[in-house]
């Protein structure tokens, strides 16, 4: 091994402890930058992807192995694999000066080849152990496979269903986002980042990404600070407080200044009043993108960039072809370049690259830790985990495993739309269809399947969608013959079952929709199989919500699925037969139409608030449409019921920075043993600034055998009750508070206490 850097003798000391934020300066990374050029320096801090692989020919980037070479190159995201990365890190470690060696970075979302819910479905199952479960084995098979930086979890609050990018996060809620962030970082970096199956975590997209105006990806955000700090930026700064390495910056303006270069935001912000001291990472190409966004050209930007406070730069190369050009016109400093290369090098320190650059190389680890059987068990228990049951009217669920059934749909035997969007390292046909998982949980049902209707008849839309592969296919047969058939099958069977919706690449990334409602194609399909008065099971796949009036309007159940991953066809098999009760809830409101958006539970009360259902004039209201959603925050649906009472609170009084005890019974009245997901919201009666209605403050998932009754324990803490006023302080300001407790976030079981 060629290093020739010190040697590093006591890294147990760093390492206790997953945060990496405690101030300190750690020798051997000084010794190193006294020895480095200004160029490596520059180097350390340009990331770049070779598409193809080293070894087959640069695809995006250019040049790379030359440029590694050259000791200009501090990542490499894009490749996997122990031989591909071995051979990259050899030119890092063996062909430059310094033997410094490389990141290697990959967007692992939802699990690496093993792969989960989408993150919009992982939310709904409310259980932070199982969601830390999926990061901690994404983490095991993605560095088995020679990755050791992962650029997730992505945490950006989204209110708005047209945005594509909705499927990626927690939905709109920032208590609960806040406990996911924590949850995933724990999973991915573990107690130890020394450890070979932990990695380093990115929260992204730093910040307020998911409040892009219209639902357009990439577009402008424009919102008050008062805004910023109380409802969309504290699960960013839960992931910091969690101790995450590294974050990404994000697309869009702030305050009229985009991300990668807004100090206000990386360094006002992030390093001085959050005390992080990790790294910042352009998103993809972002630095260039201020180009257009009318902050100057290339070397403008780049130099503006690296003074806000970024320190690498993805794939646009700016830093690196123009900061040395910068620092000879005194338009950045060396120190500048000095303190971004040194959080860049201190990042790899932390993870033990500079002690084994090929720590995370072993040839035997992908055969051993990849997709193996208990993974997919997990994977498995995620997605039951996530469904949510919309509606069971009649009860048409849980089917009998004896019973002849009409699966219809495209997506009922479509492997290429189980993964969800942002899966680039799963293999779709790896996955299990849903007709493949009725035919093995179900193995005495009499299943027929006919796909009945294209997911969408729009060529057009069908294109932009299988940008990625394959997801929409047009069938040859008109919607006629298809429709016709379809109906047949249906009338000869004891229940149909409709899988409808999205097709994967509906949403993700650059896939916004200015129609959310399910595709006419299959709208139509679902009144003819309802006509037939058969027993009507929909299951419903998408990566965000959907207007779906018309469709709860129909006597059918709706299991909502979202895009399941791997083991797709047996979890939902599992659900639909009755072996799991679904538990899932909503985390982002359902609008009844797009006319509604933004709609979201912690809506604030207007000076002339609507009381009621109905229409009264001169209240802020609809002419055709109510104020309520379709589905609220929280909502979720069980083969059981539940029952709530005693709802009460230690004390009727507390002082500041004293916790306060809020208890609950809940009873299982149904036939079924199930999960219910018990919710507390708080709603401070006067405030210093206008306040959300109600606001999320707690969560407990409880199984309950039928028939049981458990007092349930929730604890709001002094941090529960602060906000921020409007001189941005965080405060608890004396007075009354109401608490909600139930099963969604229309709960009206209330319980009052009193702020000293």
């Amino acid at each position: 091994m060629k290093l020739k850097v010190l040697h590093i003798l006591t890294l147990a000391a760093f390492f206790a402890a997953p945060s990496i934020q405690a101030q300190r300066t750690i020798p051997e990374v000084e010794a190193l930058l006294k020895k480095m050029t200004i160029e490596e320096k520059i180097g350390q801090l340009n990331l770049v992807t070779p598409g193809g692989g080293i070894a087959t020919g640069s695809v995006v980037s250019s040049n790379v192995e030359e440029k590694i070479k050259a000791g200009q190159v501090g990542g490499l995201f894009g490749i996997s694999g122990p031989e591909k990365i071995k051979t990259a890190q050899d030119f890092a470690v063996k062909k430059t000066r310094l033997g410094i060696p490389l990141f290697f970075g990959s967007d692992i979302i939802h699990g690496y080849k093993t792969t989960f819910p989408i993150p919009l479905g992982l939310s709904s199952s409310w259980d932070m152990e199982l969601m830390k479960r999926t990061a901690q084995i994404a983490a095991l098979e993605a560095t088995a496979d020679g990755i050791n930086w992962n650029f997730s979890p992505m945490v950006d609050i989204s209110r708005d269903p047209r945005w594509g990018r909705i499927s990626e996060g927690a939905g709109e809620d920032p208590y609960l986002g806040s406990q996911i962030a924590k949850a995933m970082v724990t999973g991915y970096q573990g107690e130890d980042l020394m450890a070979k199956n932990t990695m380093l975590a990115t929260v992204k997209h730093f910040a307020l990404y998911g409040a892009a105006e219209a639902g357009r990806d990439y577009n402008s955000v424009d919102m008050s600070r008062l805004k910023m700090y109380n409802e969309y930026l504290p699960p960013y700064k839960a992931a910091i407080d969690a101790g995450v390495g590294s974050v990404m910056s994000s697309f869009n303006d702030i305050d009229g200044i985009p991300a990668s270069g807004n100090k206000w935001l990386l360094t006002d912000l992030l390093r001085d009043d959050w005390k992080f001291n990790g790294f910042v990472v352009s998103d993809y190409t972002s630095v260039n993108e201020m180009i257009a966004h009318g902050l100057g050209d290339l070397q403008a930007v780049s130099a503006l960039s690296l003074k806000a406070g970024l320190d690498m730069d993805m794939v646009g190369e700016g830093f690196l072809t123009t900061l040395k050009k910068s620092l000879e016109e005194g338009k950045v400093t060396e120190e500048e370049i000095t303190t971004a290369c040194r959080r860049i090098l201190e990042a790899k320190f932390n993870l033990g690259l500079f002690d084994d650059p090929y720590k995370y190389i072993d040839k035997k680890r992908p055969a051993k830790d990849i997709l193996k059987d208990e993974n997919r068990a997990l994977a498995r228990e995620a997605a039951k985990k996530s469904f949510v049951l919309l509606k069971n009217e009649p009860k048409n669920l849980p089917l009998q495993k004896n019973a002849t059934i009409a699966l219809i749909g495209d997506l009922a035997n479509s492997k290429d739309n189980m993964l969800g969007t942002w899966s680039p390292t799963g293999d779709p046909q790896l996955s299990v269809s849903i007709l493949q998982g009725f035919k093995n949980v179900a193995p005495n049902a009499i299943i027929s399947h006919a796909k009945g209707a294209n997911i969408t008849d729009d060529p057009a839309l069908a294109k932009k969608i299988n940008v990625f592969g394959e997801r929409v296919t047009i069938d040859k047969r008109s919607a006629e013959v298809m429709l016709a058939e379809a109906v047949a099958l249906a009338k000869e069977a004891d229940v149909v079952v409709a899988v409808v919706g999205e097709a994967t690449e509906f949403t993700g990334e650059s896939s916004s929709r200015t129609d959310i409602s399910i595709p006419q194609s299959q709208k139509k399909l679902i009144r003819a199989l309802a006509a037939t008065g058969k027993p009507l099971v929909l299951v419903l796949m998408s990566g965000r919500p959907l207007v779906l009036e018309e469709e709860l309007a129909l006597p059918a159940s709706i299991l909502q699925v979202w895009f399941p991953g791997v083991e797709a066809g047996n979890a939902i098999a599992d659900v639909v037969f009755g072996d799991y009760n679904p538990s899932g809830k909503l985390t982002a409101t359902w609008p009844r139409n797009v006319g509604q958006i933004p709609i979201y539970h912690s809506i604030k009360n207007t000076g002339r608030p609507q009381p009621t259902a109905e229409f009264e004039k001169f209240k802020s209201n609809y002419l055709d449409a109510p104020n309520t959603p379709l589905l609220p925050f929280g909502y979720g649906l069980s083969y059981t019921e539940f029952e709530y009472s005693n709802l009460k609170v230690t004390t009727a009084q507390i002082n500041q920075n004293e916790p306060l005890t809020v208890t609950v019974s809940v009873k299982n009245t149904g036939d079924f043993d199930g999960e219910e997901v018990v919710q507390l919201y708080l709603k401070d009666v006067v405030r210093s600034i206008t306040q959300p209605v109600k606001q999320l403050k707690g969560f407990k998932k409880v199984m309950l055998k039928k028939g049981e009754t458990k007092q349930v324990t929730l604890t709001l803490t002094p941090e529960d009750l602060k906000f921020y006023n409007s001189n941005l302080e965080f405060v608890a300001e004396p007075g009354d508070f109401e608490i909600y407790v139930g099963t969604n976030s229309e709960a009206t079981s209330t319980a009052k206490f009193s702020l000293n």
